[in-house]
């Protein structure tokens, strides 16, 4: 029998970065043990990024950060909302530098850090002391949600377009900016973040709808895994993007076996990230896809990953409207009553 990793290329870049596969392991708290991360990287990851730094965590002790609650606190009680509740123990800035450290140490795969925030606070300095801790990127994961209805839509884009400035001042490392899909103008929006200096752009970042419990009157976190399902919105802005920014793209959210990853690579991301499938299955499951990766590439004639990444963006099919509106009717006709 052929051994197909010999014959096919799995590899690809991603924030500079030569990974020998698409397939991340994206922020989770598998990637808070530095044994767990090292058994991501026997089972095949790629690259790691680690689980985030919320802008909470840090005890920063600048008057900027105390300015900005205070100024929440005076916008009303919803200004506190705008981050998910943290409902387990998380580590402190120092630990989470430390753990850089002792990752880079235990592995040889890329290590991306990871900031959760959305304020220019003293938290700034935190990226760089990140890129001193070894890592070899950082995930600009931004968590905002705007219900201030004073709050215009281009205030909106403004922050996220400062923030990452902000960031790219900060640190010499590549930066990905993880956004959610909720903008106006997405596309639009892509090509600001892009010409800000984004290294790369992670879609989409999932907004954790708080639950009511109707007994206690009370309004509870909830928590829902993805499922492959979720991949198409992921899917159509990667198809829509590819070839418009300078920035990789990269996919998050719904990769749960080969054909999704194969399906992100064709929309033209450079890497497929994985965090629930892992959650479900263990570390593992990462050498299972990477193996039917291996098949379905080679049952269907194709040598590397970059031979099919961006095959079937928006700019690579044969009905580009497929993305576009004229689809919409025709989606919407296509179903049958049984």
């Amino acid at each position: 029998m052929i051994d197909l990793s010999k014959t096919i290329d799995l590899s690809t870049t991603y924030l500079g970065l030569k990974l020998k596969n698409p397939l991340v392991a994206s922020s989770s708290p598998m990637c808070e043990d530095v044994n767990s991360v090292r058994r991501m990287e026997d089972a095949g990851a790629a690259a790691v990024v680690l689980q985030s730094l919320f802008e909470e965590q840090i005890d920063v002790d600048s008057c900027e950060l105390d300015r900005a609650l205070s100024d929440a606190s005076e916008r009303g009680p919803e200004a506190f909302t705008h981050f998910p509740e943290l409902t387990r123990r998380v580590v402190g800035p120092d630990a989470y530098l430390e753990h850089i450290q002792n990752c880079k140490r235990a592995v040889k795969i890329p290590v991306i850090a990871s900031l959760n925030g959305s304020s220019q606070g003293g938290w700034l300095r935190y990226a760089r002391q990140m890129e001193q801790a070894g890592a070899d990127a950082l995930e600009l994961n931004i968590y905002w949600l705007p219900v201030d209805p004073d709050v215009t839509s281009d205030q909106v884009e403004r922050r996220y377009v400062e923030l990452v400035q902000a960031i790219k001042a900060e640190v010499r490392l590549p930066v990905a900016v993880k956004i959610g899909p909720y903008f106006s103008s997405m596309a639009n929006m892509g090509k600001k973040l892009d010409a800000a200096g984004a290294d790369a752009l992670v879609l989409f970042n999932r907004f954790y709808q708080p639950d009511y419990d109707l007994e206690a009157l009370e309004v509870v976190p909830n928590l829902i895994l993805s499922n492959s399902h979720e991949l198409l919105l992921r899917l159509h802005w990667i198809a829509v993007l590819y070839g418009t920014v300078k920035a990789d793209l990269a996919l998050t959210g719904g990769v749960h076996s080969a054909t999704d990853a194969v399906k992100a690579m064709m929309a033209g991301a450079k890497v497929a990230m994985m965090t629930s499938a892992l959650l479900k299955r263990g570390a593992t499951y990462l050498d299972t896809v990477l193996t039917e990766l291996l098949l379905w590439m080679g049952e269907h004639e194709y040598d590397s990953i970059r031979q099919m990444q961006g095959s079937m963006s928006r700019n690579a099919v044969p009905q580009p409207s497929a993305f576009e509106r004229a689809n919409y009717v025709k989606v919407l006709g296509s179903y049958s009553m049984r």
